[in-house]
């Protein structure tokens, strides 16, 4: 759990507020069927767009909004992250909220424009993760039709990272493809996912694949199901379990901005049953009702643009993995001659 003493650096009024919207979010994590986090045999993995983070737009985060966002994320294993800003300022708080055996991975800013000085990375908690040493951020490889020359790079780099849960190995990448216009399938979208998934799922089949399995995960800004966005990701050869296809993930609702799929036959037979859902926050933290609790933080904000970007406008998207193979491994290896 994280390291609650740090409230007392609040005033009296946001301490009780911070205390009564974490014993909310406790509970509700208690009640709604989450699963419980083990020492091992399973695999809590989600993704976060926490917007603009380390961002100072009305006036930035302070800790309670931060201890909001370490109560999820101490109920998680592994947690891809997208939106960490150039300052480190609120990573690094929140690490140090959750506590020590949790650890971060993240790239260097994107350069340009089209990298709005953002990050992506990853918290995992030691305890349970390894990370395998395999660390890079993806460049997409030149096009060999056009003699060779230089492929469109994805606007804001994605990070791939290899880790270990149990007997569960894999490489796992997180992403914040490009928005664009505010319509399903903006050309450049489409061509980032479809870049990004064709280059993961050959690194998959690659006889020198750091894991056969490979994940993929963040904010691909896709709207529905059936747009081409989606389709330039299981086109090319990517499953997304049943139970994610059924949330959204938006806080404004009605839309699977955010994504987690597989190219893992080490798991593949869970997902027609995996867990899985978003956190719903709102119904505990920054709740719709609280406005006039947060009257004087407010200014002239408008209450459900602020809390954004003191929590998110996207829910954490999760999934639970069985990462326990030992009695299938003993039924085969008792089998051999």
């Amino acid at each position: 759990m994280p390291y609650y003493p740090y409230l007392k650096s609040l005033s009296a009024n946001k301490r009780k507020r911070a205390c009564q919207g974490l014993i909310r979010l406790k509970d509700g994590f208690a009640t709604n069927n989450f699963p419980q986090k083990k020492v091992d045999g399973n695999l809590l993995l989600a993704t976060w767009n926490l917007r603009e983070f380390g961002g100072t737009k009305y006036g930035g985060r302070d800790d309670e909004p931060l201890y909001y966002i370490a109560e999820i994320v101490s109920q998680l294993d592994l947690l891809a992250v997208q939106e960490i800003r150039d300052d480190l300022a609120d990573l690094n708080r929140l690490k140090q909220i959750l506590g020590g055996w949790w650890k971060v991975l993240f790239t260097d800013v994107t350069a340009g424009a089209r990298g709005n000085k953002e990050r992506t990375g990853f918290l995992y908690d030691s305890r349970k993760i390894t990370f395998g040493g395999l660390a890079g951020e993806i460049v997409i490889p030149p096009i060999e039709t056009n003699g060779g020359g230089p492929s469109e790079q994805i606007a804001r780099t994605p990070m791939i990272v290899g880790f270990q849960a149990g007997w569960f190995k894999f490489t796992i990448c997180t992403a914040h493809l490009y928005y664009g216009a505010a319509k399903a399938d903006d050309p450049r979208r489409v061509q980032e996912i479809r870049d990004l998934a064709k280059f993961l799922a050959a690194e998959a089949k690659s006889k020198n694949a750091w894991a056969k399995n490979m994940i993929v995960l963040g904010d691909f800004n896709i709207f529905t199901t059936n747009d081409a966005t989606f389709k330039a990701l299981t086109d090319n050869g990517f499953t997304v379990p049943p139970g994610i296809l059924q949330v959204t993930s938006n806080v404004a609702g009605g839309k699977h901005f955010d994504q987690i799929a597989f190219i893992a036959p080490g798991v593949q037979d869970q997902f027609a049953h995996a867990a899985s859902g978003v956190v719903k926050f709102t119904d505990f933290v920054y709740r719709d009702g609280d406005e006039a609790a947060y009257q004087t933080d407010l200014g002239t904000a408008k209450y459900k643009d602020w809390r954004t970007y003191k929590m998110s406008d996207h829910f954490p998207l999760w999934v639970e993995l069985e990462t326990d193979f030992g009695h299938d491994y003993l039924v085969h290896l008792g089998q051999q001659p």
